[in-house]
């Protein structure tokens, strides 16, 4: 079957920015969910980051709204597509690639999240009539109870990683949200998750009209690039240890991750106490300040950024060389995300664990969604 984008008749415009990016084939969700969305139909896709959901949904978005443009009369703050997503970071991807979507349209794409100035965004809105909102459910609530966005054109509205909005206490937003939009029968839902829960399922049945269902493994769980590596280490010795992989190791960029932000902070003050050029990524953090932390680290002010799992999910900064789980995580998705950080585009990358008797509870639910077993390492003076 053939694979190519030009097998989907898309629009002019938006096949011309598609091959701007020089995307020719399309990735195995985008040539399982696009022929249904394309066609008008709600779809929920079980999808991990990097599979090309992203631009799947947003394919069906902008190729729905050139296809049937608005004859009539428009208003302020009326957008005709809602994206939701859990974390700003994501959100502002996301913005990214609609910009480079929508590069040869008159469409106008507007992202909404906390932790940036109120009136900077309600700006953006002034200036022109908007079609696609990017947002986090909270700062876009504040945004339709003032009155400055109206939801009840809303065509298409697209949630992602449902999962994680779960997780993150944001469904009784996200159910407000949906109450201010059009009927499910008068608009296209997409609902992504990396994993269908039965309280994900349970939200599709209520946001979503007869949707499709699709499903991708990811292709492989971990990237062969990535060398992984397990160290056996008493939780007490565990900064000794970093800052021997620090000191040792070839390092361009470090990303650490740890599960709270209690933890991630505590190394973030300790790292720069001891003068480690370090940047933090986490939900405290003001969002002006986070970005200004993620452009020091991708311009290689900064070398190490720790983060916890919420803070890193969809961030991409090349010439990640290793990351560090200086705690395994909880849920064995999030290692599989966490080590898809280095051993990119080609490159290789390493991915260092730290096992003590806290983590090694995690290990048997990572080596089983992996498909591997993990080789454990004893270091001498460490256990």
């Amino acid at each position: 079957m053939a694979s190519g984008f030009q097998t989907l008749s898309l629009h002019p415009q938006l096949s011309q920015a598609i091959d701007a990016l020089g995307f020719k084939e399309m990735t195995p969700i985008q040539q399982k969910v696009l022929r249904y969305t394309l066609a008008g139909h709600d779809a929920i896709g079980r999808a991990q980051t990097g599979t090309g959901k992203t631009a799947a949904f947003l394919i069906s978005i902008i190729n729905d709204l050139l296809e049937k443009p608005i004859s009539g009369q428009r208003f302020r703050g009326e957008p005709r597509a809602l994206i939701l997503a859990p974390t700003r970071e994501l959100a502002i991807q996301i913005e990214s690639d609609a910009k480079d979507l929508t590069k040869f349209t008159n469409l106008n794409v507007v992202t909404l999240v906390g932790g940036v100035d109120f009136d900077k965004q309600k700006k953006l809105l002034d200036q022109n009539f908007v079609d696609i909102i990017v947002a986090t459910p909270g700062r876009l609530i504040d945004f339709v109870e003032q009155k400055e966005v109206w939801l009840d054109q809303i065509e298409f509205l697209v949630i992602d990683e449902a999962d994680r909005l779960l997780d993150m206490g944001f469904i009784p937003s996200v159910k407000r949200i949906v109450r201010y939009s059009p009927r499910k029968e008068q608009r296209q839902t997409l609902m992504f998750s990396a994993t269908f829960s039965y309280d994900v399922l349970n939200l599709a049945q209520q946001w979503l009209c007869e949707p499709v269902t699709v499903e991708i493994e990811p292709e492989k769980k971990t990237n062969a690039d990535v060398e992984q590596r397990v160290y056996m280490v008493a939780k007490q010795d565990k900064y000794k240890l970093l800052e021997e992989i620090l000191r040792d190791e070839p390092i361009e960029k470090v990303m650490i991750f740890a599960n709270r932000r209690d933890q991630v902070r505590k190394l973030y003050d300790h790292l720069k106490r001891d003068g480690y050029k370090v940047v933090m990524l986490s939900g405290e953090i003001a969002q002006d300040k986070r970005l200004k932390m993620l452009d020091q680290f991708k311009n290689g002010q900064h070398n190490i950024m720790i983060a916890t799992d919420v803070a890193g999910r969809g961030i991409h900064v090349d010439g990640v060389s290793h990351v560090v789980n200086f705690t395994l995580p909880e849920q064995s998705d999030d290692y599989v995300h966490r080590i898809g950080r280095t051993g990119r585009a080609g490159t290789q990358g390493v991915s260092i664990s730290f096992l003590s008797e806290d983590d090694a509870f995690y290990l048997p639910e990572i080596e089983k969604a992996i498909g591997q077993k993990l080789p454990l390492t004893r270091l001498e003076g460490y256990c």
